[in-house]
């Protein structure tokens, strides 16, 4: 990636967050026709997952390569403890801009990433206030947080937490929000006004079938949470 590109991305995720618009992703993506659909909503990023035991894992087969190559769309791809060069290799392989980790990943390999160029959303499983204390040592390494339910396997339980908890996250790090959103979540969402609270990640609770998202409850859900994307300057990182 050129620095100018790198640096141009940087200040436009700054400039996001500053304006406040919500960042929505969504995640567990695979068929190349409901790619397609799912892009041409009003998200930001699309989520593909790189965990072998995920039942929406992507296999580096042509037709996903092709499907996701071509989604002009943010790209985040989602690993668990994989090491830097798997991580860089599907990266380049799937045209990726954000790199989402939901592992025992260390500070080491967060600046890596960055330093190659890409967004670092960390994961956070979350299920007391005390588990917020974790995030400390990668305040200064990550661009988004995310705050998932804690569970027993990798890539989330598909329930919700105590949001009330969120109250004793004191950091900097924007976060993102996952684990048990549906479309009855909406006046939930609308109420929350914790100051680092910077979008959603959207996956099971909007689906037909693993891998399969309902665009029309996903289209409702975004016309219900009433989110502003009009600003001119808010679009794709892959725009040129």
């Amino acid at each position: 990636m050129k620095f100018c590109d790198f640096f141009r991305q940087r200040l436009f995720l700054r400039f996001y967050i500053i304006m406040k618009q919500m960042f929505i992703k969504v995640c567990g993506m695979r068929n190349p026709e409901n790619i397609r659909s799912v892009e041409a909503l009003n998200i930001d990023c699309l989520g593909f997952i790189f965990y072998s035991r995920s039942q929406r894992y992507v296999p580096d087969k042509s037709e996903f390569i092709e499907a996701i190559g071509n989604c002009k769309k943010n790209k985040a791809g989602v690993f668990v403890n994989e090491p830097l060069e798997s991580i860089l290799d599907k990266a380049r392989i799937f045209q990726l801009q954000f790199i989402q980790l939901h592992g025992n990943e260390t500070i080491v390999l967060c600046n890596e990433l960055r330093r190659h160029g890409y967004f670092v959303i960390k994961t956070f499983p979350i299920a007391s206030a005390t588990d917020f204390l974790q995030t400390a040592i990668f305040r200064n390494c990550c661009d988004y947080f995310l705050f998932d339910t804690k569970c027993t396997c990798h890539g989330g339980s598909g329930k919700r937490f105590d949001w009330s908890l969120l109250e004793n996250y004191q950091g900097e790090t924007p976060f993102l929000l996952s684990g048990g959103l549906t479309p009855g979540c909406v006046e939930d969402l609308e109420r929350l006004k914790h100051p680092q609270f910077a979008g959603i990640d959207l996956n099971s609770g909007f689906e037909i079938s693993p891998a399969m998202k309902d665009v029309g409850l996903l289209k409702e859900f975004f016309e219900k949470l009433k989110v502003n994307k009009t600003h001119p300057f808010l679009h794709s990182f892959t725009e040129n």
